[in-house]
């Protein structure tokens, strides 16, 4: 069976940046299932799985846009230390959930000061060029209730 939009999937993987960095590896752990065609997975890397079959093994290289996006400034904000009140020990990499309009957002901290704090709205590898080693380890069809909940089980 291929790997199809509404096919269960399960690969092993490295995620590597430009620098040649380990940043995330299934190595020495179960295969990475998710339902093709459901958003589980980033768009660039579901893409290049698209029609490829148990055994097969590729390498890709998916663009920012097709990762989890291009770095934007807007979602780097200072705002006032008094907006963390009950944090005493606030440090640059925590996160954070914050509240918007749209429900709530996660932040990482990215600086601070005695009067603020830089928070950061974007994905940690948002605007990064990221390098997959994959090998498909299984596909078979999605049952009605994986489908109905749009991930494996």
């Amino acid at each position: 069976m291929q790997v199809q939009d509404q096919a269960i999937v399960g690969i092993h993987y490295t995620l590597k940046n430009d620098a040649g960095e380990t940043l995330d590896s299934s190595d020495g752990g179960d295969p990475l299932q998710f339902l093709q065609g459901a958003g589980g997975i980033i768009k660039g890397l579901e893409t290049a799985l698209d029609g490829k079959e148990v055994g097969d093994k590729l390498d890709v290289v998916i663009e920012p846009e097709e990762g989890y996006g291009v770095h934007r400034e807007e979602l780097v904000q200072e705002v006032p230390r008094s907006a963390f009140a009950g944090v005493d020990d606030i440090q640059v990499g925590m996160t954070f959930q914050a509240q918007t309009d749209n429900g709530p957002v996660p932040i990482q901290v990215a600086g601070v000061s005695d009067e603020t704090v830089t928070v950061d709205g974007n994905h940690p590898l948002a605007g990064e060029r990221l390098h997959f080693a994959v090998s498909i380890e299984e596909v078979r069809e999605a049952t009605q209730q994986e489908i109905d909940h749009g991930h494996a089980h």
